[in-house]
């Protein structure tokens, strides 16, 4: 399922390319021909996101909630202009600053981004992908397109989302209030306070508290157990008894961390590489993560075999020497 940062990076392709723009709305699958028929032709005004969820506003008042899910992707084609907080295919913008292009051998949240503007077509989901297409604009549907939102010179296409629905302002809020702080939202002290005030108050595992939506919006299981590793905290610690400085530095390094993850595109959670470390952290997972998929092996800093478990039903990766 897609983390925080991947819609970060969707919603901001959105703004780039959609935002000003009247758009046509079709559904060619048909499952949300209503939908479509009722925001064809607005203007869309805003997009962002809060965790796994995006939120596009039209100039009607209506707006169009998504949550990709487990399957859920983008298709996007025409002339797209990436937005300025993406790094380019040439290494120019983010922490890519300088040091050339990196695609990433697993496809988790490939580097493939493009620059701008360029006819091409970009899937954007957990993992980006991109290739260059000759056939004309719009192109043809393919497989099945629940929605697509379509300008002049830009096509986005979605593909098996969890929830696709057009709501009102208040059914937006709603929506908002059952979330947990994101912090590429608000970072401020009052979201921070929120996000510390809830852990140290519930008697859940600290494991399952970071993939509670309602808790904290965007960590996913990668994130979840980066964060836990880095700083030292057994993930079935209840949260009663993970300390207010505890709880203040997960926040901050979610934080960090989210901001890594949608300038770069990739879940980075090793500190201080360089030079060609950094390019092979960058290309390979099992050099940019502690213990996420590394179950078996021995944990980089003190040599203990890295546990796989289940925790709620999702995979568990954790050292059980380092986190107490």
């Amino acid at each position: 399922m897609p983390e925080g940062h991947s819609v970060h990076r969707i919603a901001r392709q959105f703004e780039r390319n959609f935002v000003g723009h009247r758009v046509a709305v079709s559904s060619p699958q048909g499952r949300f021909a209503d939908g479509a028929k009722a925001l064809d032709g607005a203007t869309l005004t805003e997009v962002w996101a809060v965790g796994k969820q995006m939120f596009m506003g039209f100039d009607d008042g209506a707006w169009l909630r998504i949550h990709l899910g487990m399957y859920g992707a983008w298709d996007f084609s025409g002339d797209i202009q990436m937005d300025a907080t993406i790094a380019s295919a040439n290494g120019r913008m983010g922490q890519t600053n300088q040091r050339g292009t990196v695609f990433d051998d697993a496809g988790e949240n490939s580097l493939t981004s493009i620059g701008a503007p360029r006819k091409t077509r970009v899937r954007m989901a957990e993992a980006e992908k991109e290739s260059d297409v000759s056939a004309e604009f719009p192109p043809e549907p393919i497989g099945q397109v629940r929605v697509r939102l379509l300008t002049e010179t830009v096509c986005a296409d979605l593909r098996g989302p969890t929830a696709c629905e057009v709501l009102s302002a208040e059914q937006v809020t709603a929506v908002l209030n059952r979330l947990g702080p994101d912090p590429q939202r608000d970072s401020s002290d009052e979201a921070g306070q929120k996000f510390v005030d809830t852990i140290t108050k519930k008697n859940t595992p600290i494991g399952l508290l970071l993939m509670d939506q309602s808790v904290v919006a965007g960590i996913g299981n990668v994130y979840r157990a980066e964060m836990l590793f880095r700083a030292g905290i057994d993930p079935y610690r209840p949260g009663k008894k993970i300390t207010t400085d505890e709880a203040w530095a997960l926040w901050r390094d979610w934080v960090y961390l989210l901001e890594i993850g949608v300038q770069t595109g990739q879940m980075m959670t090793i500190d201080g590489l360089e030079g060609e470390d950094w390019r092979q952290a960058m290309a390979h997972r099992a050099d940019r993560h502690w213990v996420y998929k590394r179950e078996g092996l021995p944990c980089k800093k003190c040599g203990t075999n890295i546990r796989l478990e289940e925790m709620a039903n999702r995979k568990l990766y954790w050292c059980p020497s380092c986190q107490t």
